[in-house]
């Protein structure tokens, strides 16, 4: 199949899509990922790769991990990628919550090594945050922004915030906050014609408030990183707009810790501009689903097995 790049943009998973085992059979197909890998053990001093591709699926899970583990995989595919298809650019790059850092990476704003080093520094401290600030997300179907932003500002109270997280697809949207409030919400979204209100296997509540105990940290990580312009405009998760500019691109990732993901919105602009193609870098299909739910017309494909390839 070929693509126009006019017409392409590629994205980058965020949590929730690792797996135990990704990215092996990439490395063993070609020796760009399989140096992506090895560059990622000496960086972080331990090896990553070992434990993405043997286990334990509990460590791999942990926050700590799993965040550096997914942007390794999706910038060994997108290397892989430009090895095979030289000069053939996406015209856009977005990546959902830590698939953000991903695209910044791919996009030449950020080096590998640089890259990898925040991610881990923000997995850490978004560990830390849940073990100060326990808190909880949960996802909710069938519900619009608007109804949810209403059941969100009525469970919450000055010390008990909830609010949308994720706004995924229509009709999948997850919302995130202080737990009495989020159980509050619960009963609220299904009382407001939920079809589901589920609450995830996570203590984290990231992209809400609870988050505010590590943005100093979390700012003074961002700014140590060496960004740089973007060679392809990523379109923001905080802004919904195409960043290439050190600053903007800095801010909005600063911005993302405490504010929704906006992947609905996000699409539907890539659409607008005439993006037909959207192809899922790194681990797994899931922001291709969500794409397929925003803009069904859309041709989705992945990267990140050497069979995609």
């Amino acid at each position: 199949m070929t693509i126009d790049p006019k017409t392409t943009a590629f994205v980058f998973p965020g949590q929730g899509s690792q797996a135990v085992g990704m990215g092996r059979d990439l490395a063993a197909a070609f020796p760009e990922a399989r140096q992506t890998f090895e560059e990622a053990d000496d960086i972080l001093g331990f090896s990553l790769s070992k434990l993405i591709w043997d286990g334990p699926e509990a460590d791999l899970n942990d926050t700590l991990n799993t965040q550096p583990a997914l942007f390794a995989h999706s910038l060994a595919a997108y290397r892989v990628f430009c090895a095979r298809q030289p000069g053939l650019a996406p015209v856009f790059m977005a990546g959902h919550s830590l698939g953000q850092l991903s695209a910044v990476a791919a996009a030449g704003a950020l080096s590998f090594a640089d890259g990898l080093r925040l991610v881990r520094r923000r997995g850490e401290l978004m560990k830390r945050a849940g073990e100060e600030n326990p808190g909880g997300m949960a996802a909710i179907l069938n519900l619009d922004i608007p109804t949810l932003d209403r059941v969100c500002a009525e469970a919450s109270i000055a010390d008990e915030v909830v609010q949308v997280a994720n706004d995924n697809s229509p009709g999948q949207v997850v919302i995130s906050g202080a737990k009495p409030a989020l159980e509050r919400a619960l009963e609220l979204a299904k009382a407001a014609g939920a079809r589901r209100a589920i609450p995830l296997a996570v203590s984290i509540a990231a992209h809400s408030p609870l988050m505010t105990c590590i943005l100093p940290e979390w700012q003074d990580a961002v700014q140590a990183a060496n960004f740089s312009d973007a060679i392809i405009p990523v379109v923001g998760n905080v802004s919904c707009s195409p960043l290439t500019r050190a600053a903007d691109l800095r801010a909005d990732v600063l911005a993302q810790m405490t504010s929704r993901v906006r992947w609905t919105e996000s699409v539907r602009w890539l659409r607008a501009q005439g993006v037909t193609t959207f192809v899922e870098v790194g681990t797994g299909s899931v922001l291709t689903g969500l794409v397929k739910r925003i803009e069904p017309e859309s041709l989705t494909l992945s990267l990140g097995n050497p069979a995609d390839f």
